[in-house]
């Protein structure tokens, strides 16, 4: 097959790809969250099966302990965040306006002195922001909790990803060996290296920054409610949901915890600080400890590429794109760098005129 066959395999194959998903996009949830799951706990099937458990009871073992966790969150975790969030919505102009009310003093003074007319011209405007976004939150809440088709698709969720989950566990093995005949067998041994690149790319972050995102979450909500902070276990929990884009999670649940207390204990600066401290314990925590032994600093995908991915991949397909979106986005990186050493060991790189530093004059 020569090379221009080959290309328009590749290209024919990714754009039926990308159809499939446009096409099923809406179905398409809890089964992607499915195959997500059993690649996530493979590595927990294997250790099982090497204690000597048969591969289908470790692989049921897991899951029903996953449905065990998932069943605690839903009973204890998810009615307090959500009576959390509504409170928050509700709450949520009179922050707004006892926050404008300890600002005035200095959009009145210096801040007013130095830009003007335009000073108060920004404190409304920024109001008038603040109180379309809270206006939106609570839009949105109202449209999720009576639509019909977000509760359906989470019981999907529930209930059929699982099921994926157990059947692609037991025949995970099975079916990466029936792939790995299928691969062409004069490119067999780079296109199993590019997969393992991949492989690795995608199991190093995801796996460990879904640890590290788990970890800080639980962390920062227990500490902020510890410290007394309105909202905290939400904003703790939220920035841990967030972690999964580095320094995303931190800088919004810093921002967020200090406005809440800045409104909270001002004038006191006691629990401004701890919520403070909270924060920098765990960045430290995470930036030091967790993030260098889970993760890793070689997995090649760098935070804006991710977060790139995240909302190229979100918009174009949903949620099923958010899920599909590290993997991809790993995968482009892996065939980049494969691309550029192809071309860094071609004649067309080294066969390039060398640019002269002199202007162009041969001496």
């Amino acid at each position: 097959m020569t090379l221009e066959r080959q290309l328009r395999f590749w290209l024919a194959a990714a754009a039926l790809f990308v159809a499939f998903l446009w096409l099923f996009s809406g179905v398409l949830l809890p089964f992607v969250a499915g195959i997500a799951l059993a690649y996530l706990l493979d590595p927990l099937a294997d250790r099982l099966e090497a204690l000597g458990l048969p591969r289908s009871a470790a692989a049921l073992t897991i899951i029903l302990g996953l449905v065990v966790v998932l069943a605690a969150v839903l009973i204890l975790v998810v009615p307090l965040l959500g009576d959390q969030f509504v409170r928050f919505v509700d709450e949520l102009p009179a922050l707004v306006d006892r926050l404008r009310a300890l600002a005035a003093p200095w959009v009145d003074g210096p801040l007013g002195r130095l830009m003007g007319e335009k000073a108060g011209a920004l404190d409304a405007n920024i109001g008038q922001a603040i109180g379309q976004a809270a206006s939106w939150l609570g839009q949105l809440l109202q449209q999720l909790l009576s639509s019909g088709r977000t509760v359906l698709s989470i019981l999907s969720v529930m209930v059929i990803a699982p099921v994926v989950a157990a059947y692609m566990l037991i025949d995970w093995d099975r079916m990466i060996a029936r792939i790995d005949e299928w691969l062409p067998r004069r490119h067999q041994p780079v296109i199993r290296r590019l997969a393992g690149e991949m492989n690795d790319a995608v199991s190093g972050f995801v796996r460990g920054q879904v640890a590290v995102s788990v970890t800080m979450g639980l962390y920062y909500g227990l500490g902020l409610a510890l410290v007394g902070l309105r909202f905290g276990l939400l904003i703790g929990l939220m920035a841990g949901l967030l972690g999964i884009i580095p320094y995303l999670g931190f800088g919004s649940g810093l921002i967020a915890g200090l406005v809440v207390a800045l409104v909270q204990y001002w004038p006191d600066w006691h629990g401004i600080a701890l919520v403070g401290l909270v924060f920098a314990v765990g960045q430290g925590l995470e930036g030091w400890i967790l993030t260098p032994n889970w993760v890793g600093r070689s997995v090649g995908l760098h935070p804006v590429w991710l977060l790139f991915s995240l909302f190229a991949f979100g918009s174009l397909f949903g949620f099923v794109g958010m899920l599909v979106a590290v993997p991809a986005a790993a995968s482009v990186g892996v065939l980049a760098r494969y691309a550029l050493e192809q071309y860094l060991a071609s004649p067309l790189h080294h066969d390039a005129e060398p640019v002269a530093s002199d202007g162009g004059r041969d001496d």
